[in-house]
Protein backbone atom coordinates (compact mmCIF):
# COMPACT_ATOMS: atom_id res chain seq x y z
CA UNK A 1 0.00 0.00 0.00
CA UNK A 2 2.56 2.40 0.97
CA UNK A 3 4.03 1.87 -2.54
CA UNK A 4 1.28 2.63 -4.04
CA UNK A 5 1.06 5.74 -2.39
CA UNK A 6 4.84 6.34 -3.27
CA UNK A 7 4.13 5.82 -6.82
CA UNK A 8 0.80 8.03 -7.07
CA UNK A 9 3.02 10.92 -5.64
CA UNK A 10 5.69 10.52 -8.13
CA UNK A 11 2.82 10.50 -11.00
CA UNK A 12 1.85 13.81 -9.32
CA UNK A 13 5.10 14.79 -9.10
CA UNK A 14 5.71 14.66 -13.06
CA UNK A 15 2.17 15.65 -13.80
CA UNK A 16 2.85 19.17 -11.90
CA UNK A 17 6.09 19.70 -12.90
CA UNK A 18 6.65 21.12 -16.42
CA UNK A 19 10.54 21.41 -17.02
CA UNK A 20 9.89 21.11 -21.02
CA UNK A 21 7.23 21.82 -23.71
CA UNK A 22 6.52 20.62 -26.98
CA UNK A 23 6.02 23.58 -29.74
CA UNK A 24 3.40 21.67 -32.24
CA UNK A 25 4.41 24.92 -34.77
CA UNK A 26 2.64 25.10 -37.69
CA UNK A 27 1.34 21.44 -38.34
CA UNK A 28 -1.68 22.30 -40.85
CA UNK A 29 1.07 22.75 -43.28
CA UNK A 30 3.00 19.59 -43.02
CA UNK A 31 2.35 18.63 -46.00
CA UNK A 32 4.12 21.63 -47.45
CA UNK A 33 6.92 21.10 -45.08
CA UNK A 34 9.74 20.68 -47.48
CA UNK A 35 8.96 24.20 -50.11
CA UNK A 36 7.84 25.92 -46.88
CA UNK A 37 11.19 24.98 -45.19
CA UNK A 38 13.19 25.70 -48.17
CA UNK A 39 11.46 29.11 -48.58
CA UNK A 40 12.07 29.77 -44.45
CA UNK A 41 15.74 29.55 -45.08
CA UNK A 42 15.97 32.07 -47.86
CA UNK A 43 13.93 34.04 -46.18
CA UNK A 44 16.14 33.76 -42.81
CA UNK A 45 19.11 34.74 -45.27
CA UNK A 46 17.65 37.61 -47.24
CA UNK A 47 16.40 38.98 -43.73
CA UNK A 48 20.26 38.85 -42.51
CA UNK A 49 22.02 39.61 -45.11
CA UNK A 50 19.91 42.81 -46.21
CA UNK A 51 19.79 44.13 -42.23
CA UNK A 52 23.82 43.51 -41.96
CA UNK A 53 23.98 45.76 -45.46
CA UNK A 54 22.03 47.99 -43.94
CA UNK A 55 24.01 48.30 -40.88
CA UNK A 56 27.45 48.14 -42.73
CA UNK A 57 26.53 50.76 -45.33
CA UNK A 58 25.61 53.27 -42.57
CA UNK A 59 29.28 52.47 -41.17
CA UNK A 60 30.75 52.58 -44.42
CA UNK A 61 29.18 55.49 -45.76
CA UNK A 62 30.01 58.83 -44.13
CA UNK A 63 26.81 59.92 -46.60
CA UNK A 64 24.45 58.19 -44.24
CA UNK A 65 25.75 59.79 -41.01
CA UNK A 66 22.53 61.47 -39.58
CA UNK A 67 19.92 61.09 -36.97
CA UNK A 68 17.26 58.95 -39.59
CA UNK A 69 19.92 56.31 -40.60
CA UNK A 70 21.11 56.06 -36.99
CA UNK A 71 17.72 55.17 -35.74
CA UNK A 72 17.43 52.83 -39.50
CA UNK A 73 20.28 51.26 -38.01
CA UNK A 74 19.30 49.97 -35.15
CA UNK A 75 15.88 48.74 -36.45
CA UNK A 76 18.15 46.60 -38.87
CA UNK A 77 19.64 45.54 -35.13
CA UNK A 78 16.22 44.86 -33.63
CA UNK A 79 15.24 42.73 -36.84
CA UNK A 80 18.58 40.52 -37.39
CA UNK A 81 18.29 39.67 -33.27
CA UNK A 82 14.39 39.43 -34.05
CA UNK A 83 14.75 36.81 -36.33
CA UNK A 84 17.65 35.15 -35.02
CA UNK A 85 15.30 34.55 -32.06
CA UNK A 86 12.02 32.81 -33.69
CA UNK A 87 13.31 31.61 -37.23
CA UNK A 88 15.70 28.50 -36.14
CA UNK A 89 13.10 27.46 -33.15
CA UNK A 90 10.30 27.53 -36.51
CA UNK A 91 12.74 25.47 -39.14
CA UNK A 92 13.25 23.07 -36.46
CA UNK A 93 9.02 22.33 -36.19
CA UNK A 94 8.63 22.77 -40.01
CA UNK A 95 11.28 19.64 -40.64
CA UNK A 96 10.40 17.37 -38.03
CA UNK A 97 7.03 18.48 -37.17
CA UNK A 98 7.48 19.60 -33.88
CA UNK A 99 10.17 20.86 -31.45
CA UNK A 100 11.22 20.16 -28.09
CA UNK A 101 12.88 22.84 -25.79
CA UNK A 102 12.77 23.62 -21.68
CA UNK A 103 10.62 25.77 -19.98
CA UNK A 104 13.57 27.82 -19.34
CA UNK A 105 14.20 28.07 -22.86
CA UNK A 106 10.81 28.69 -23.46
CA UNK A 107 10.63 31.80 -21.09
CA UNK A 108 13.77 32.92 -23.14
CA UNK A 109 12.89 33.18 -26.27
CA UNK A 110 9.32 34.92 -24.83
CA UNK A 111 11.35 36.82 -23.18
CA UNK A 112 13.94 37.99 -25.79
CA UNK A 113 10.68 38.27 -28.10
CA UNK A 114 9.01 40.92 -25.45
CA UNK A 115 11.76 43.09 -25.39
CA UNK A 116 12.31 43.74 -29.03
CA UNK A 117 9.25 43.90 -30.26
CA UNK A 118 8.96 46.88 -27.39
CA UNK A 119 12.02 48.44 -27.81
CA UNK A 120 10.80 48.49 -31.48
CA UNK A 121 7.60 49.93 -30.79
CA UNK A 122 9.93 52.77 -29.19
CA UNK A 123 11.73 53.21 -31.71
CA UNK A 124 9.22 53.88 -34.25
CA UNK A 125 7.88 56.43 -32.02
CA UNK A 126 11.25 58.24 -32.03
CA UNK A 127 12.30 58.43 -36.04
CA UNK A 128 8.35 59.64 -35.88
CA UNK A 129 9.75 62.40 -34.22
CA UNK A 130 12.46 62.75 -35.96
CA UNK A 131 10.37 62.69 -39.29
CA UNK A 132 8.48 65.35 -37.47
CA UNK A 133 11.40 67.80 -36.64
CA UNK A 134 12.49 67.26 -40.34
CA UNK A 135 9.34 68.46 -41.82
CA UNK A 136 7.96 70.41 -39.60
CA UNK A 137 10.72 72.28 -38.02
CA UNK A 138 13.83 71.84 -40.49
CA UNK A 139 15.58 75.07 -39.41
CA UNK A 140 16.28 73.75 -36.36
CA UNK A 141 16.88 69.73 -36.86
CA UNK A 142 20.50 69.89 -36.66
CA UNK A 143 20.14 71.53 -32.91
CA UNK A 144 17.39 69.30 -31.69
CA UNK A 145 18.31 65.86 -33.32
CA UNK A 146 21.93 65.44 -31.76
CA UNK A 147 24.40 62.96 -31.66
CA UNK A 148 24.05 62.96 -28.15
CA UNK A 149 20.29 63.12 -28.63
CA UNK A 150 19.68 60.08 -30.74
CA UNK A 151 22.34 57.83 -28.61
CA UNK A 152 20.33 59.12 -25.25
CA UNK A 153 17.31 58.04 -27.14
CA UNK A 154 18.53 54.25 -27.97
CA UNK A 155 19.90 53.84 -24.60
CA UNK A 156 16.83 54.87 -23.40
CA UNK A 157 15.11 52.68 -25.90
CA UNK A 158 16.95 49.16 -25.11
CA UNK A 159 16.40 49.98 -21.15
CA UNK A 160 12.91 50.48 -21.31
CA UNK A 161 12.78 47.78 -23.19
CA UNK A 162 14.95 45.48 -20.99
CA UNK A 163 12.61 46.69 -18.32
CA UNK A 164 9.51 45.12 -19.69
CA UNK A 165 10.80 41.89 -20.55
CA UNK A 166 12.02 41.85 -16.91
CA UNK A 167 8.24 42.67 -15.62
CA UNK A 168 7.04 39.84 -17.55
CA UNK A 169 9.71 37.31 -17.05
CA UNK A 170 8.91 38.27 -12.96
CA UNK A 171 5.30 37.77 -13.80
CA UNK A 172 5.87 33.98 -15.08
CA UNK A 173 8.08 32.70 -12.65
CA UNK A 174 5.69 34.16 -9.79
CA UNK A 175 3.23 30.79 -11.41
CA UNK A 176 3.23 27.19 -11.19
CA UNK A 177 2.95 25.18 -14.24
CA UNK A 178 1.65 21.83 -14.08
CA UNK A 179 0.77 21.80 -17.86
CA UNK A 180 0.05 20.19 -19.80
CA UNK A 181 3.68 20.64 -21.69
CA UNK A 182 2.26 21.51 -25.44
CA UNK A 183 2.47 24.92 -27.34
CA UNK A 184 0.14 24.88 -30.58
CA UNK A 185 2.27 27.57 -31.93
CA UNK A 186 5.88 28.18 -33.29
CA UNK A 187 7.36 30.22 -30.69
CA UNK A 188 6.72 30.44 -27.01
CA UNK A 189 4.29 33.72 -26.97
CA UNK A 190 2.31 34.92 -23.64
CA UNK A 191 -0.91 33.08 -23.79
CA UNK A 192 0.48 29.88 -24.64
CA UNK A 193 3.00 29.70 -21.74
CA UNK A 194 -0.40 31.19 -19.40
CA UNK A 195 -1.65 27.97 -20.41
CA UNK A 196 0.63 25.48 -19.22
CA UNK A 197 0.30 27.29 -15.63
CA UNK A 198 -2.37 25.78 -13.15
CA UNK A 199 -1.99 28.99 -10.61
CA UNK A 200 -4.34 31.94 -10.90
CA UNK A 201 -3.19 34.13 -13.95
CA UNK A 202 -6.15 36.77 -13.39
CA UNK A 203 -3.83 39.59 -11.87
CA UNK A 204 -1.00 38.06 -13.91
CA UNK A 205 -3.25 39.01 -17.32
CA UNK A 206 -4.40 42.82 -15.78
CA UNK A 207 -0.35 43.01 -15.17
CA UNK A 208 0.20 42.61 -18.38
CA UNK A 209 -2.34 44.19 -20.07
CA UNK A 210 -1.59 47.32 -18.47
CA UNK A 211 2.14 47.36 -19.22
CA UNK A 212 1.06 46.11 -22.84
CA UNK A 213 -1.17 48.99 -23.51
CA UNK A 214 1.83 51.63 -21.86
CA UNK A 215 4.23 50.20 -24.31
CA UNK A 216 2.03 49.50 -26.81
CA UNK A 217 -0.35 52.93 -27.34
CA UNK A 218 2.29 55.55 -26.16
CA UNK A 219 4.14 55.07 -28.76
CA UNK A 220 1.91 54.96 -30.84
CA UNK A 221 -0.34 58.31 -29.91
CA UNK A 222 3.26 59.74 -30.21
CA UNK A 223 3.24 58.51 -33.73
CA UNK A 224 -0.43 59.31 -34.86
CA UNK A 225 0.18 63.34 -33.47
CA UNK A 226 3.70 63.28 -35.29
CA UNK A 227 1.91 61.96 -38.77
CA UNK A 228 -1.40 64.18 -38.13
CA UNK A 229 1.65 67.47 -37.43
CA UNK A 230 3.40 66.20 -40.68
CA UNK A 231 0.21 65.79 -42.67
CA UNK A 232 -1.02 69.19 -41.81
CA UNK A 233 2.37 70.99 -42.61
CA UNK A 234 2.98 69.12 -46.15
CA UNK A 235 -0.73 70.33 -47.26
CA UNK A 236 0.43 74.50 -46.29
CA UNK A 237 3.20 73.41 -49.09
CA UNK A 238 1.75 75.30 -51.81
CA UNK A 239 3.82 73.35 -54.66
CA UNK A 240 3.05 69.60 -55.46
CA UNK A 241 6.85 68.80 -55.79
CA UNK A 242 7.50 69.93 -52.33
CA UNK A 243 4.33 68.15 -51.29
CA UNK A 244 5.96 64.94 -52.98
CA UNK A 245 9.28 65.35 -51.99
CA UNK A 246 7.99 65.82 -47.96
CA UNK A 247 6.05 62.90 -47.79
CA UNK A 248 8.63 60.69 -49.48
CA UNK A 249 11.45 61.32 -46.73
CA UNK A 250 8.49 59.24 -44.14
CA UNK A 251 6.55 57.35 -46.38
CA UNK A 252 8.95 54.64 -45.60
CA UNK A 253 8.61 54.84 -41.42
CA UNK A 254 4.54 55.19 -42.27
CA UNK A 255 4.91 51.39 -44.25
CA UNK A 256 6.82 50.06 -41.34
CA UNK A 257 4.72 51.26 -38.89
CA UNK A 258 1.71 50.30 -40.59
CA UNK A 259 2.61 46.58 -41.26
CA UNK A 260 3.94 46.37 -37.58
CA UNK A 261 1.08 47.54 -35.84
CA UNK A 262 -1.39 46.59 -38.22
CA UNK A 263 -0.65 42.91 -37.56
CA UNK A 264 0.12 43.31 -33.68
CA UNK A 265 -3.43 44.83 -32.90
CA UNK A 266 -5.37 42.05 -34.65
CA UNK A 267 -3.09 39.35 -32.99
CA UNK A 268 -3.56 40.79 -29.68
CA UNK A 269 -6.44 42.75 -29.39
CA UNK A 270 -8.91 40.74 -31.60
CA UNK A 271 -10.03 37.38 -29.72
CA UNK A 272 -9.53 34.76 -32.46
CA UNK A 273 -11.47 31.86 -31.89
CA UNK A 274 -9.86 28.30 -32.36
CA UNK A 275 -10.79 27.70 -35.84
CA UNK A 276 -9.07 30.72 -36.67
CA UNK A 277 -5.76 29.18 -35.11
CA UNK A 278 -4.57 28.79 -38.35
CA UNK A 279 -5.05 32.12 -39.24
CA UNK A 280 -3.65 33.42 -35.68
CA UNK A 281 -0.01 31.45 -36.42
CA UNK A 282 0.08 32.92 -39.84
CA UNK A 283 -0.16 36.65 -38.66
CA UNK A 284 2.20 36.31 -36.43
CA UNK A 285 4.31 35.06 -38.66
CA UNK A 286 3.97 38.74 -40.61
CA UNK A 287 5.91 40.42 -37.62
CA UNK A 288 8.03 37.96 -36.37
CA UNK A 289 9.59 36.61 -39.74
CA UNK A 290 8.10 38.59 -42.86
CA UNK A 291 8.11 42.43 -41.19
CA UNK A 292 12.53 41.95 -40.36
CA UNK A 293 12.97 40.76 -44.00
CA UNK A 294 10.35 43.71 -45.68
CA UNK A 295 12.00 46.66 -43.63
CA UNK A 296 15.68 46.55 -44.92
CA UNK A 297 13.72 46.28 -48.53
CA UNK A 298 11.21 49.00 -47.62
CA UNK A 299 13.66 51.56 -46.56
CA UNK A 300 16.58 50.49 -49.15
CA UNK A 301 14.63 50.42 -52.47
CA UNK A 302 12.69 53.31 -51.68
CA UNK A 303 15.77 55.56 -50.46
CA UNK A 304 18.52 56.90 -53.16
CA UNK A 305 21.10 57.53 -50.32
CA UNK A 306 21.23 54.16 -49.61
CA UNK A 307 21.40 53.14 -53.37
CA UNK A 308 24.40 55.79 -53.73
CA UNK A 309 26.07 54.65 -50.85
CA UNK A 310 25.59 50.82 -52.04
CA UNK A 311 27.06 52.01 -55.58
CA UNK A 312 29.28 53.74 -54.28
CA UNK A 313 31.24 51.64 -51.90
CA UNK A 314 30.75 48.38 -54.29
CA UNK A 315 32.98 51.16 -57.13
CA UNK A 316 35.77 51.77 -54.52
CA UNK A 317 35.88 48.16 -53.52
CA UNK A 318 36.50 47.28 -57.09
CA UNK A 319 38.57 50.06 -57.92
CA UNK A 320 41.20 48.96 -54.42
CA UNK A 321 40.92 45.39 -55.89
CA UNK A 322 41.62 46.24 -59.45
CA UNK A 323 44.62 48.73 -58.14
CA UNK A 324 45.95 45.58 -56.16
CA UNK A 325 46.31 43.40 -59.27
Amino acid sequence: MENLDNQENTKVTLINNVTSVILLGLSDLQCFKFPFFSLLVLIYCATISGNLLIIALYLLSKTLQSPMYFFITQLSIFDVLLTTDIVPVLLSTVLYGGSSMTLIGCITQFAIFVMLEASECLLLSVMSYDRHVAICNPLRYNSIMTCWFCVISVNLIWFLGFLVMLMYVISIYSLHFCGPHIIDNFFCDFKPIMQLSCSDTTIIYIEILIIGALNGFCPFIIIVVSYVSIVITILKIPSNTGRHKAFSTCSSHLIVVSILYGTLLIVYLFPIREKSLLLSKILSLSYTVLTPLLNPIIYTLRNKDFKEAYHKIRHDIRSGHDGLL
